[in-house]
């Protein structure tokens, strides 16, 4: 597939996954719902399922282009509304080409395992800077700081996440990172991004190391309070934001008489928790970024990163997902999305793949879940999508990371058993810079495995909007995944005066108002 970065099988840990794979399709095919045949198949009455919808003549003239078409639609998928991205890490997000930029520009070097270190560049190290003149240099960092072409006989997983180490030096501009990022989202036809960060991190380990560990949750809270030391973190963060959004309008020229694309996409942060960490910086961070979230509207959620198979992260998942419980209930404005299921057999033992999205979704307040992975390994999973669809619990499958991380892919994955069921799913990015892709892959790739048409695109397209963290009410009436994407009564006319009022006060309206817009001139290109 044009633009998909291979995948190397030929470690002993690829093979594990890939035998672990047939094997979960194997029970996948077992497990859906009565008169399922297969992940292509019809599904049951009890899965509610999307109800299939009438395509208006303009869709159907694009829907009939695309299928014609199977082998030009590069501009297709690069020009498709895709509305937003709401599963994206800011430094794995960057092109690998800019962050050496970055690391040339702040005089880093290279040393022999090709991570960026702080000058002066001793024996062992090259200059950052000299990989802009020399290519095959170059090569030798975008191999090691991304997926291209990466080393045979390692994993995708191992070296997926050992690319953050290499390149982390290079990362300190924040808002030069999001000009880039952004700017690859304008090019792709997005409007919105929620983009993950963590905010104010040495304080934040300082004060974990200062206050150290209590079981006692609430103790532990007052204890982050006292002094005033974690709203001192939080006005720590807000400064970090403010010199992220100067420098990232500085270097997208958004104050000038021609701004940069990137300007026209709305940003929000969610604030990442370090979840192979001790307890109390987790705790503290968690804190931190809710807290954070119900004081500036910049930030709106907080997710756990890491590797979910990590040894600590195993270890404590459920005393993280009770802490997240805790801290919900002293903070019920912010949102949680968390990253869960992101695992396979082979990766971990048997019993850590049988509750993670559960405990996730039930303990842990998460709105939306990301990966979802192993979903048909979890306890009653059935019964967990049913949930899932019933609370509106959405999915953010980047399906590019799965087949490189985790060797699951095409009828390996879940994607198609979410979508029986009823769960929201929005296709997502991940780490795109390290991936070596963009949103308009991620389309590409679900549109050819799993036969999606334009409308499904579409309203694939539309989720991402809908299941945002962005304030105020929708453009939709409720359940729109399972019952159809409906104007609330105050759009039942899109272009009429009630609905400038109703979105002019609702920011996630709008902004799904402006994507309907985007879609009418998209389709006319195809009216011939």
């Amino acid at each position: 597939m044009q633009g998909v970065i291979s995948v190397h099988h030929n470690s002993s840990r690829a093979r594990r996954l890939l035998t672990a794979a047939g094997l979960a399709t194997a029970a996948l095919a077992a497990s859906l719902p009565a008169g399922t045949a297969s992940a292509q198949a019809p599904t049951s009455a009890s899965a509610s399922a999307p109800q299939p919808r009438t395509a208006t003549p303009a869709e159907a003239r694009t829907a009939a282009w695309l299928d014609a078409h199977p082998k030009e639609t590069g501009s297709f998928f690069r020009d498709l509304p895709k509305g937003g991205d709401l599963h994206n890490h800011l430094s794995g997000a960057v092109r690998t080409e800019y962050l050496i930029k970055l690391a040339a520009d702040d005089g880093l070097c290279i040393d022999a395992t090709m991570t960026a270190v702080a000058p002066p560049c001793g024996n062992g190290t090259r200059p950052a800077a000299d990989a802009l003149t020399d290519g095959s240099f170059r090569q030798e960092i975008v191999r090691a700081w991304s997926m291209q072409d990466f080393p045979q006989g390692e994993s995708g997983h191992d070296h997926f996440f050992a690319t953050f180490g290499k390149f982390g030096a290079a990362t300190s501009n924040r808002g030069k990172m999001l000009a880039d990022v952004a700017g690859t989202a304008a090019a792709q036809n997005q409007t919105y991004l929620e983009t993950m960060v963590s905010p104010a991190s040495a304080g934040a380990k300082q004060l974990a190391t200062d206050v150290g560990w209590d079981a006692d949750l609430a103790a532990l809270h007052r204890k982050l309070l006292a002094g005033g030391r974690l709203d001192q973190l939080v006005t720590t963060a807000k400064q970090e934001a403010d010199t992220a959004d100067a420098e990232f309008r500085d270097t997208a020229d958004c104050a000038t008489a021609a701004p940069g694309p990137a300007c026209r996409i709305t940003v929000r942060w969610v604030s990442q928790v370090s979840r192979n960490s001790a307890p109390e910086r987790v705790f503290t961070q968690i804190a931190l970024g809710l807290r954070l979230a119900e004081r500036d509207q910049r930030f709106v959620a907080v997710n756990l990163v890491q590797p979910e198979d990590g040894e600590i992260s195993v270890r404590d998942y459920r005393l993280h997902m009770r802490m997240l419980n805790y801290l919900h209930g002293r903070y019920p404005a912010a949102h949680i999305t968390l990253h869960a299921g992101e695992l396979v057999p082979g990766l971990v033992k048997p019993e850590d793949l049988t509750f993670h999205i559960d405990d996730a979704v039930r303990t842990g307040q998460a709105e939306r879940i990301g990966h979802g992975v192993d979903l048909v390994h979890e306890d009653r999973w059935q019964r967990l999508a049913r949930d899932m669809a019933r609370r509106q619990i959405a999915v953010e499958v980047p399906l590019t990371s799965n087949a490189q991380i985790l060797q699951v892919e095409g009828d390996e994955h879940p994607f198609p058993v979410y979508r029986k069921y009823g769960v929201p799913v929005v296709l997502s990015t991940d780490d795109p810079g390290v991936s070596r892709g963009d949103i308009g892959q991620e389309y590409r790739r679900a549109a050819r495995t799993y036969g999606l048409g334009y409308a499904e695109l579409k309203d694939l397209a539309r989720a991402s909007l809908e299941y945002s963290f962005l304030p105020g009410r929708s453009l939709w009436r409720s359940d729109p995944v399972r019952q159809g994407f409906r104007p609330v009564e105050e759009c039942r006319t899109l272009e009429s005066a009630r609905c400038a009022r109703f979105t002019d006060r609702n920011p996630k309206a709008g902004l799904e108002l402006r994507q309907e817009r985007s879609f009418r001139t998209f389709e006319a290109r195809y009216a011939g």
